[in-house]
């Protein structure tokens, strides 16, 4: 079997997680020794930013418009995780001018392409989607390898829930696992509680918080058929993975 390199986590819904959690993610991969590229389409609310400091230039919308003809490299920057692998991220953060000519179909494509540049380079490529409303988050579900739903656990997360999957569908894709956040969902393949370790400032936290850890490897585990022995290899870690797994 192989094992999926290029991965979207697709929020369902505002305020739904997917950012955190494509970082915790991959700073769990990180633990694992794994090499990993994030990649933002949050070009609206550019979420991302808030995580690294210093100049973002170029940023993710210039690497499809304006500097399209750099290398990805050019617009990564380390996350500092601690980890033995590396976490390089590429966030959006643009004025809207350039946000407009970044949400074109053109650009769209010049994404599909950074996501195999980016494949090209690290084990595994995370891309931060919100929803499916606009040509780069569709390029992004319909180019990787996996999708995940990242919902919320409340009703409106399990409403969007349904409604995101017919809307993958109707893109020609599939949805392969639904994340839940804050909380357990009932259609949900993993869950991500919530914890004490929300804020920017804690991120990221699966190093340290032991239940986050947990509920981490188990979305690895879901949504990328992979084993995180560096994350897990406590007992008490390992026997909790499958409290968070409803598979």
């Amino acid at each position: 079997m192989t094992i999926p390199t290029t991965t979207a986590l697709v929020g369902a819904t505002g305020g739904a997680g997917a950012t955190r959690l494509t970082l915790e993610l991959a700073t769990a991969l990180a633990t694992d020794g794994r090499d990993v590229a994030v990649l933002d389409t949050a070009f609206a609310t550019q979420g991302l930013s808030d995580y690294v400091s210093g100049p973002l230039d170029p940023d993710a919308t210039a690497l499809v418009t304006d500097a399209a003809d750099e290398p990805l490299t050019a617009g990564l920057v380390d996350f500092d995780t601690s980890a033995d692998g590396r976490v390089a991220v590429c966030p959006a953060a643009a004025p809207f001018e350039r946000l407009a000519r970044a949400m074109t179909p053109d650009a769209a494509q010049a994404f599909e392409g950074r996501i195999d540049e980016a494949a090209g380079e690290f084990d595994h490529v995370l891309v931060d989607a919100p929803l499916l409303t606009s040509n780069p988050t569709v390029a992004a579900a319909t180019a990787c390898d996996r999708v995940a739903l990242v919902a919320p656990a409340t009703a409106r997360g399990a409403d969007a829930v349904g409604r995101l999957t017919a809307r993958v569908a109707d893109i020609g894709t599939e949805v392969d696992a639904v994340v839940s956040t804050f909380g357990s969902l009932g259609d949900a393949d993993a869950i991500v509680p919530e914890t004490e370790s929300d804020v920017i400032a804690d991120a990221p936290a699966c190093r340290d918080d032991r239940e986050l850890a947990a509920s981490i490897a188990a979305v690895a585990s879901v949504l990328l058929d992979e084993e995180l022995d560096s994350v897990t290899k406590s007992g008490s870690v390992l026997t909790s993975v499958g409290e968070y797994i409803r598979r």
